[in-house]
């Protein structure tokens, strides 16, 4: 293990963020320098907590499996280059999870059963922020080709890893991307704040040195149909997310302001980084509502208030939760516990336990006012509750129901499951011979690290098909479920 006393001796230390009133003026990443910097003069302390354990429930929590306490040890022995190489053994992209993850494997550490856990995150995005900086993270490209092709269709964090994997194998791969650059919702869905851009396009050109190819801005499903894909490629990664959101269909929800979250954000993510877009929603003067609780919520408080919104309250459904573990929610289960992001700091107002009834609008046909009730543990109204609060921009931000079954989907003929996601079997391939599914669009609205686990094990599953063997990572089973909820 590492510091045989470390978790004894020292007690959970993690990085300070930006004074709130500096950090809201521009779009920068919350750390001074990078967390991965602001981390450096406590995290081999940190790392030195960890216990090693003789059954580490923080690979369970983890659905990457992560081999977490052998990298918190190289860590707390300054063998930076051993801790990277741990890391990418399971991890295609721990700078992205490192910022993005809720950590499930810390709530699944065992020395949170009765102290504060290990900051294995923190540990985590500190280990890849110095491999880039000393350039030890490089090109892996494969030494022959296969003479296979493979097409990933989306290129979030299931697809790129897909993607990464396979042309590693030495098959051919194209991702190809409906928007104009490639990324996904780590592109245009989360702010700048939570993780700039540069940290994504670095790990795009290590992809591409490696051989992988990006054709953004095309429409699978429309200029280029499912058919055409499946005849140009020996095998297809559908990897598109679950993109369809969740609508809240009551009084006035026609009205002008109200939007999805989907909608404003990847606006604000284009201005942040420098491009012009016509007509863009802006909180800016506004008094803005937020309905959901969740990150995209979040997300969508930060961007408001770094736009310069009159006011804004976040509503959510749920009851607030306590800031102690529940007594249902026993370790290693990931509870439901009062969270604090970044942007909640920063400003807001979070009303817990109501539920909106109509929305209010003025002589233009504009949103003016949300009329909201109170509700009980049954989610059913509580008399005498209604009031009214005032909302010049309304965004919904309560998860997505599944992936898009227009165009790619319809044209590939794969069948769905109960809940509208596409069906695979326990080698992640579809109802159509050579047709794979990873991620979201097959699991439904889930984590980052679910995602790239998805992606990771769809890809020796895609190499077994085209080749008869793999070497890759075996794949986990896609009903396979953490000790987390």
């Amino acid at each position: 293990m590492a510091d045989p006393k470390g978790f004894l001796k020292d007690g959970r230390e993690v990085a300070v963020r930006r004074p709130v009133d500096e950090r809201v003026k521009d779009w920068n990443e919350v750390y001074p320098d990078g967390i991965g910097r602001a981390l450096l003069p406590i995290i081999s302390k940190q790392a030195g907590r960890c216990m090693d354990c003789g059954i580490p429930f923080c690979h369970q929590g983890c659905p990457l499996g992560n081999i977490i306490p052998e990298w918190n040890d190289l860590v707390w022995r300054d063998d930076w280059d051993g801790a990277i190489e741990r890391l990418h053994a399971t991890n295609n992209f721990p700078e992205f999870t490192g910022r993005l993850c809720p950590a499930p494997c810390e709530t699944a550490c065992v020395l949170g059963i009765n102290q504060d856990p290990v900051t294995i995150k923190n540990v985590e995005v500190s280990i890849i922020d110095r491999a880039w900086e000393s350039g030890a993270v490089r090109p892996q490209p494969p030494e022959w080709l296969s003479g296979r092709t493979v097409a990933v269709v989306g290129s979030g964090p299931a697809g790129l890893a897909a993607a990464q994997q396979l042309t590693r194998a030495g098959h051919t791969v194209a991702v190809y991307e409906r928007s104009d650059k490639i990324g996904g919702l780590m592109r245009y869905g989360i702010p700048e704040f939570k993780m700039e851009k540069r940290h994504l396009d670095r790990r795009l050109d290590q992809m591409r040195r490696e051989g992988t190819v990006f054709r953004a801005g095309v429409d699978v499903g429309g200029e280029l149909t499912g058919t055409q894909l499946r005849e140009r490629y020996d095998a297809v990664v559908i990897a598109i997310g679950a993109t369809l959101p969740r609508d809240l269909p009551v009084p006035g929800r026609e009205l002008g302001g109200i939007h999805q979250a989907m909608d404003y954000l990847p606006q604000s993510n284009r201005v942040s980084l420098g491009e012009t877009v016509d007509d863009q929603i802006t909180a800016a003067g506004k008094d803005v509502v937020i309905i959901g609780g969740g990150d995209t919520g979040a997300d969508c408080l930060g961007t408001a208030i770094r736009q310069g919104a009159a006011s804004i309250t976040q509503l959510e459904i749920m009851p607030q939760p306590g800031e102690d573990r529940p007594a249902g929610q026993p370790w290693p289960t990931y509870p439901m516990l009062f969270r604090v992001s970044s942007a909640h700091e920063e400003g807001g107002e979070r009303v817990y336990a109501v539920s909106t009834t109509e929305f209010l609008g003025d002589e233009d046909g504009n949103v003016r006012a949300l009329r909201l009730v109170e509700v009980d543990a049954g989610f059913q109204p509580v008399e005498g509750t209604e009031r009214e609060i005032p909302a010049g921009l309304v965004l919904f931000a309560m998860g997505f129901t599944g992936p898009q079954q227009t165009g790619l989907v319809e044209q590939l003929g794969v069948e769905l499951d109960e809940r509208g996601n596409v069906k695979r079997d326990t080698t992640y391939a579809s109802s159509v011979d050579g047709v794979f599914v990873a991620g979201d669009a097959g699991r439904g609205q889930s984590l980052i690290v679910w995602a790239i686990a998805e992606g990771r094990a769809a890809a020796a599953a895609v190499d077994e098909y085209l080749t008869g063997s793999t070497a890759l990572p075996a794949p986990i089973p896609p009903t396979a479920r953490p000790l987390v909820v």
